[in-house]
């Protein structure tokens, strides 16, 4: 189930620093939501994953 929670965790990544560029540095405000809420969800799911897998594997797995 962790490495599941690390795809996922990725994906949110992902559209979290897409929306950042679209926010226009925050001027905007759904891609700023979508930003915030983006990082929010990865950040929940990097905890949850460090419960199981090292944090040298999951800080690998995730910048790769």
């Amino acid at each position: 189930m962790a490495y599941f929670y690390l795809s996922i965790a990725i994906v949110a990544e992902v559209i979290g620093t897409s929306a950042l560029k679209a926010s226009e540095e925050f001027t905007k405000l759904t891609p700023s939501l979508i930003s915030i809420v983006g990082y929010g969800v990865t950040y929940y799911l990097i905890t949850l994953v460090f419960r199981t897998i090292p944090v040298g594997i999951t800080y690998a797995l995730w910048a790769g």
